[in-house]
């Protein structure tokens, strides 16, 4: 008796890697247009890629056509592994990266959406590479497992399996009684929100780049950005600060109830336990925020900017707000150096580390 059915498991992750590699190939667009020095290596890194997945692809041809779900979790455990060892390529063979140990910490942080880099220099790095560590973001935000759920019906399999090894959080509510429906549903949300978040940060005044990226950053709760100071870039652009707050909030949220939402069906979200919970997190510690910001944080320092009362008022609110809901949301974009403060926020600020948002959401935590 076979205890795992290898053939199936490796035909998935060669349909990982040709995902992979795709991405790859669209930063490789990005450095010809802008010729950046980067096109050879990326280049390399996505036809070595893709050439792996397309072979993972041919000697599992006769495969089994079915899943189970011991392999759907070691299926789930290898395409990560996968993904993360070949997303270093673009790092090391552009040499934006040197040391492997430095290449394979930002890939992990990246398609885990952690946020954490070791890049010192952000700005300095070519532009599709920036592009790539978004990318990792996005594609690690919602899970590309969940991406190759929705096409696993077009290859004869049954992804349920995969699907509630990946995406154990989305809880008993399905939006489609096949799972490759609700898969689908999901991306949809994903992408529209996506596009629609690039669209407004655009229009307030980022570079179209600019927006891109960090729409993708947010939607997958992940934090990185293509400036050195963050979000503290655009301090002078409330409306960015709030438009990227919003899509942050929404990361977190169970996106279940998204589509309930999008659907007219609002009652779903307020009945929603979780959901309320959320909500009044994020008001009390932004109202508990907002008064430690504007008794305690002087203006005119780097922390807090705004000469006028009116001003200081809406930029203590501003600033407690954001941080708040990055925070729990564990998406780590910054618009000051809170840990300048006041100690009791900063204290306040590790705490909320712990909260997390929703279930079924991007965001980290519980």
């Amino acid at each position: 008796m076979k205890l795992y059915n290898f053939s199936t498991i490796f035909n998935m992750l060669g349909l990982l890697l040709m995902f992979n590699a795709t991405a790859m190939f669209v930063c490789t667009l990005l450095s010809v247009y802008l010729d950046d020095g980067a096109t050879e290596g990326l280049l390399f890194s996505a036809l070595i890629t893709i050439g792996i997945g397309l072979l993972l692809l041919l000697i599992t041809r006769n495969r089994k056509r079915e899943i189970k779900m011991r392999d759907g979790y070691l299926t789930v455990v290898m395409g990560w592994l996968s993904m993360v060892i070949f997303g270093t390529l673009p790092y090391l063979l552009t040499q934006s990266l040197v040391s492997y140990s430095d290449a394979l910490f930002e890939t992990m942080s990246g398609f885990t959406a952690t946020g954490a880099t070791i890049v010192q220099d952000i700005e300095a790095l070519p532009k599709s590479i920036i592009l790539w560590r978004s990318l990792t973001h996005w594609l690690g935000g919602m899970g590309i497992i969940v991406l190759a759920v929705a096409i696993l019906p077009l290859l004869g399999i049954g992804g349920v399996q995969l699907f509630s090894a990946e995406a154990t959080a989305i809880g008993g509510d399905k939006l489609h009684p096949r799972i490759s429906y609700t898969a689908k549903r999901l991306w949809y949300i994903y992408v529209g929100f996506t596009v629609l978040e690039a669209l407004i940060l655009a229009f307030a005044g980022m570079s179209v780049f600019d927006a891109i990226n960090h729409s993708m950053s947010t939607m997958a709760s992940g934090g990185f950005s293509t400036k050195n100071e963050s979000l503290a870039y655009w301090n002078n652009s409330p409306m960015i600060q709030y438009t990227v707050t919003l899509f942050m909030f929404l990361a977190g949220t169970n996106f279940v109830l998204i589509y309930f939402g999008l659907k007219g069906k609002l009652e779903r979200i307020w009945q929603d336990n979780e959901f309320r919970w959320y909500v009044g997190f994020v008001t009390l510690f932004t109202l508990i925020t907002f008064i430690g910001i504007y008794t305690n944080v002087k203006l005119g320092s780097t922390s807090v900017e705004h000469p006028q009362i009116f001003g200081a008022f809406e930029s203590s609110f501003r600033h407690a707000l954001f941080q708040v809901v990055a925070i729990i949301t564990t998406t780590g974009f910054v618009t000051a150096d809170f840990a300048g403060w006041t100690p009791f926020l900063t204290m306040l600020f590790f705490g909320l580390f712990f909260l997390g948002g929703s279930s079924g959401s991007t965001s980290g935590g519980c």
